[in-house]
C-alpha cells in the first residue's frame, strides 16, 4: 500500500467499462448528458451503437435502463450521484429495484467532493439506495479497486449503486490488492481503536491511523467499500478486539456507513464507544474547492484523529496529523 501523496490516474472506470464491453455484447451504456464528466466518452467513441445519451432526463433514463435489462442487456447508467439517486428515485424503485433488474447505476462526485452546493452534493445517496430492498451499494476508494469492481458487478444479481470520485483518481493500493464484494478488508491491526472507512475517506483514515500510531495508539483499519450487503462478521470480529470504533465517510452520518456499523454493534450486543465522522445533519454549501468543504464539515484527517482520541476517553490533547502536500498529478488526503 502506498503512502501519500498518491499518484493519480484519469478515467480508470471508463477504461475498465470499455474493456468489459469489448468482451460482452450485452453491456450497454447510458449517460444523462454528463458523458465526458462520467468517463464514458471512451465508450461512446468506440462503441456508439451501444451508447445512449438520454439528455438531462434522469427519471426517463432509469426507465429506459429497466426496459433494456428486461430484454437481457446489462445497462450501466451514468450521471452525478445526486442526479442518479435523489432526482429519479421513484423510477429506480419501480422500474429497477422492485423487479430486481441487473441495472448498474453509477453516481459520480459524491458528498462534498463537489463544490457546487446542495443541488450537486450527493450527501444522502448511500442512505437512499441502502434502503431499497435488493440494492447493492458500493463506495470506492481508489483506481485499483475501481478497475476490479466493474467486472465483479456485471453479473451480480439485482441492481447496483456504485459511488465514484470524479476527476483524478488516487492509486492507494498496490497492483496485488484484491477487491471483494463480500468481505471488508482489514488493512492493519491494533488493540485500541478500529477505524472503519470507505470511499474518499479511506486515504484520510490511513493518514489518521499513522498519526495515532505515532502517538502510541494501536489502530485497526478497515476498508469497507460495500455498504450493502454489509460485512457484519468482519466488523463484529474487529470490534471485539478494540476499545472503541470510529467510522469515516463522505456522506451524512444518517443512514450510511456509520449507521451500518452502529446497527452491527447493537445487534451483536457489543458495547463499544462509537464516533461517526461524516457530514452532520446539515446541507453543505458551495465553495471554490472541495478540500475547504472537507475541513469545514468535519471530514478531515484531523477530525478522524480527534474522534478516535475522544472515543478512547483521552483527556489530553490529540496528536496533530501532518497534511501531505500534493503536486500536479498527485492526490493528498485533506
Amino acid at each position: 500500500m502506498r503512502k501519500p501523496p498518491y499518484p493519480t490516474v484519469l478515467k480508470p472506470y471508463g477504461t475498465a467499462l470499455l474493456e468489459l464491453a469489448r468482451e460482452r455484447e450485452d453491456v450497454v451504456c447510458l449517460s444523462g448528458d454528463l458523458t465526458r464528466q462520467c468517463e464514458v466518452d471512451l465508450f461512446r467513441d468506440e462503441i456508439p451503437e451501444r451508447f445512449v445519451n438520454t439528455g438531462m432526463a434522469e427519471a426517463n433514463m432509469m426507465g429506459i435502463a429497466g426496459a433494456m435489462a428486461r430484454r437481457g442487456l446489462v445497462p450501466f447508467v451514468h450521471t452525478f450521484g445526486v442526479f442518479a439517486t435523489r432526482r429519479p428515485f421513484d423510477q429506480i424503485v419501480n422500474a429497477i429495484a422492485y423487479p430486481r433488474l441487473p441495472v448498474r447505476i453509477v453516481g459520480f462526485m459524491p458528498g462534498v467532493s463537489s463544490p457546487g452546493g446542495p443541488s450537486h452534493q450527493a450527501i444522502e445517496d448511500v442512505a437512499i439506495m441502502r434502503a431499497l430492498p435488493g440494492m447493492t451499494v458500493i463506495d470506492m476508494a481508489d483506481a485499483v479497486e475501481i478497475r476490479q469492481v466493474v467486472r465483479q458487478i456485471v453479473d451480480l444479481p439485482g441492481p447496483v449503486y456504485l459511488r465514484l470520485k470524479r476527476g483524478e483518481i488516487p492509486v492507494v493500493f498496490g497492483d496485488d490488492h484484491e477487491f471483494s464484494l463480500r468481505h471488508a478488508q482489514v488493512l492493519q491491526s491494533g488493540g485500541d481503536v478500529a477505524i472503519i472507512a470507505n470511499g474518499m475517506m479511506l486515504s484520510s483514515a490511513l493518514s489518521a491511523a499513522e498519526a495515532l500510531r505515532d502517538a502510541g495508539v494501536g489502530v485497526t483499519l478497515v476498508n469497507a467499500p460495500v455498504v450493502k450487503p454489509f460485512d457484519t462478521s468482519t466488523v463484529e470480529a474487529v470490534a471485539r478486539d478494540v476499545r472503541a470504533v470510529v467510522t469515516a465517510e463522505n456522506h451524512t452520518v444518517v443512514g450510511g456507513l456509520g449507521s451500518a456499523v452502529a446497527e452491527t454493534l447493537a445487534e451483536a450486543g457489543l458495547a463499544r464507544p462509537l464516533r461517526r465522522v461524516g457530514i452532520g445533519d446539515t446541507f453543505a454549501e458551495g465553495a471554490k474547492s472541495a478540500p475547504h468543504l472537507f475541513r469545514k464539515y468535519g471530514l478531515s484527517t484531523q477530525d478522524i484523529v480527534d474522534a478516535a482520541w475522544d472515543a478512547l476517553g483521552r483527556g489530553d490533547a490529540p496528536p496533530v496529523a501532518t497534511a501531505a502536500s500534493a503536486d500536479s498529478g498527485e492526490y493528498a488526503p485533506v
